[in-house]
């Protein structure tokens, strides 16, 4: 697999190189086929993930940075960005707003808010697949306009477990309603999404290379919302018409009675148990470290106790810890496998917990069901290299990726966490907890978890209510309303410094940095202006509505192969030009592009849609059924809302 996909990336960077080659031997000047080649290289990395978008975007501002010394020998007078101005992304309008909406969701979060809201739809909802969907999708889109759409969607992921299990309807059936809802509700307000809140930045950098009677025009709060309600309602209305058609048909739903064990043993044919086992002095488990027998028996210890001293996961059961004569294990895995494993090893199976029946209860720890969102720090890690066990207190047992299953047997703990992944852990509910709140999991299964902030839902809604007035009714510029209201939320106590570190998403932050100088290149360079032209060439004389499609189209495209960032940084650049040479509304292009990249239905490459294929347990061919409809609603609605309005 890897092989293949090598050959598959060498094929595409030899056609990236020709279409450089091609596109730098036909550019005007020297600054613009340099920032073409930049340009190509930040479309492949985007699109291939060689290393993390994060980092890919760095590497491009680094790039950026470093022609300022290369410059003679490019053959340019000056670096492509000056240099002084490199690092202004980081403290961009765009930037420092998206941090406090991060913060301000959390906080609302914290409160229990989002639960309250919860479990008045499962009050109301009944068992109804077509009343349920429109409750659920629309509260998590009406939510998504005022915070980032893959909170929204993780705060309602656990709801609608649950709610799939009272009404007894397939999470397959409600999952993508509300995620795909989740995504339409950030074309809500202008803070409801990423390329919606960059937009009036990428339009005030136009600005300072524009003449002014060809200045464009920036967006208010609100000034998106008709477009956002008609692209929710379109989202709703498809699912409740036509979701019997589209959406799959999932699996039957599991007796509730079971809890999370009948669910893992309906679903996955997964039956744990944990047993108690004394190790005798004549066994060959006596000093073999538990890495060397836990993988071939498909086992995992979660306790040891030499003595009268108990050492469970959370205080200190690393892989490295060797067996000593008398000791007492406690083991769990399926039953047939820990059977396997005492008699290879001559240990005794106790009928009963005994030393571990008081650490090791229901009301203690116990298994759970996690689901790795996209912005969580396992992503690209593993059980190993985070030390899941040693560090967390955190058992990996099994991963459930695209409907396979992973067990223990199968280096389960090597194997590389991916957004989406299911996977079923044990711990005690404490470390479970500080998991939760540390790593940024979404825990699917009940457990009994540290409360909430009930008593600060005043403050935060306070706060939140702040914040929306001034950006609504004062000449603040938006980073600072909403910082306004994000730092109220820290202030008052709804969240402590450490959680709202902790909430923002820095990957997206050092992504859109990073990007906003690319974007300047290509104004300065006149790079926008020159493709620009060079695509109404190509399209030739059409009505405007027509090119405004195709514009929508491009971004549609670039936002499944790229971040939904990058895609808008390099477009509204060259959005704007075309408008401008056409003719055209500049500000209305430019919009076009900011929603187009919500487009993001037909491949599971967007964060909502990483986080629901999981617990779903969709395939491709079920994101390219439902969501290639999608997509061509979403654009048959924006067009015709865009000509309504403007």
């Amino acid at each position: 697999m890897k092989k293949r996909r090598g050959y598959i990336v060498g094929g595409a960077a030899l056609c990236f190189l020709l279409i450089g080659w091609a596109l730098t031997s036909i550019a005007p000047t020297i600054e613009v086929a340099w920032v073409l080649s930049l340009l190509l290289l930040a479309v492949f990395l985007f699109s291939f993930e060689i290393i993390p978008i994060d980092v890919s975007a760095l590497t491009i501002l680094v790039m950026l940075g470093l022609t300022t010394l290369a410059a003679p020998v490019m053959g340019l007078d000056e670096g492509l960005v000056e240099i002084n101005e490199l690092f202004d992304g980081f403290s961009s309008n765009a930037v420092i707003s998206i941090i406090a909406v991060m913060i301000l969701g959390a906080g609302l979060d914290k409160t229990g808010a989002m639960n309250a809201v919860a479990r008045y739809l499962v009050k109301i909802g009944g068992t109804s697949e077509k009343r349920i969907i429109p409750l659920v999708s629309g509260t998590v889109g009406g939510i998504s306009g005022f915070m980032q759409n893959v909170g929204a969607a993780a705060l309602f992921l656990p709801v609608v477990k649950r709610i799939s299990l009272r009404s007894r309807i397939p999470m397959s059936r409600l999952l993508m309603p509300m995620g795909f809802c989740a995504i339409l509700g950030g074309t809500l307000t202008m803070v409801g999404s990423s390329p919606l809140i960059l937009l009036n930045d990428l339009i005030i950098l136009a600005n300072d290379t524009l003449p002014e009677h060809q200045q464009v025009d920036t967006f208010g709060l609100f000034d998106v919302t008709p477009i956002g309600i008609a692209l929710v309602l379109s989202g709703i209305l498809y699912f409740v018409i036509f979701g019997p058609l589209v959406l799959p048909k999932g699996l039957d739903m599991p007796d509730q009675k079971g809890g999370l064990e009948t669910h893992l043993l309906d679903d996955y044919g997964i039956d744990y148990i944990i047993a108690e086992i004394y190790v005798p002095s004549n066994s060959r488990l006596v000093g073999l470290n538990l890495d060397a027998f836990e993988t071939m028996f498909h086992v995992r210890t979660v306790g040891v106790t030499s003595g009268k001293k108990v050492r469970t996961t959370t205080r200190g059961v690393p892989a490295s810890l060797v067996v000593a004569k008398g000791d007492l294990l406690a083991v769990i895995g399926e039953r047939e496998c820990i059977g396997v494993f005492c008699k290879a090893y001559k240990l005794e199976l106790k009928p009963d917990l005994d030393l571990f029946s008081e650490v090791m209860s229901t009301s203690s720890a116990g298994l759970a069901e996690v689901v790795i969102s996209p912005t969580s720090k396992l992503v690209g890690e593993s059980a190993r290299t985070i030390r899941l066990r040693e560090v967390h207190g955190v058992s990996t047992l099994t991963i459930i990726r695209n409907g396979k299953t992973i067990r223990e047997g199968e280096k389960v703990r090597s194997e590389i966490f991916q957004p989406g992944d299911t996977v079923v852990v044990f711990a005690d509910w404490q470390s479970l907890q500080q998991f939760h709140s540390n790593l940024n999991v979404v825990i699917t299964s009940d457990y009994p978890q540290e409360e909430v902030r009930p008593h600060k839902v005043v403050h935060a809604l306070t706060f939140f209510a702040i914040a929306m007035g001034l950006v609504l009714f004062t000449d603040l510029r938006l980073s600072v309303a909403l910082m306004v209201g994000a730092l109220g939320i820290i202030i008052s106590g709804v969240l402590d410094p450490e959680e709202a570190y902790a909430s923002v998403s820095w990957k997206t932050v050092f992504l859109l940095a990073s990007l906003i100088p690319l974007g300047k290149a290509m104004e300065t360079s006149g790079t926008a202006e020159w493709i620009a032209d060079r695509v109404l060439y190509v399209v030739g004389d059409v009505e405007l509505w027509v090119l405004q499609l195709v514009i929508a189209i491009l971004a549609t495209v670039f936002t499944l192969v790229m971040s939904n960032v990058g895609a808008t940084v390099l477009l509204v650049p060259l959005s704007i030009s075309i408008a401008l040479q056409a003719g055209a509304n500049p500000a209305v292009f430019a919009l076009t592009v900011a929603l187009a990249t919500s487009n993001s239905f037909l491949l599971p490459t967007h964060q909502v849609n990483a986080l629901i294929m999981g617990p779903g347990r969709y395939t491709v061919p079920d994101f390219l059924r439902a969501g290639g409809i999608m997509t061509v609603i979403f654009l048959a609605v924006l067009m015709v809302m865009m000509q309504l309005l403007y």
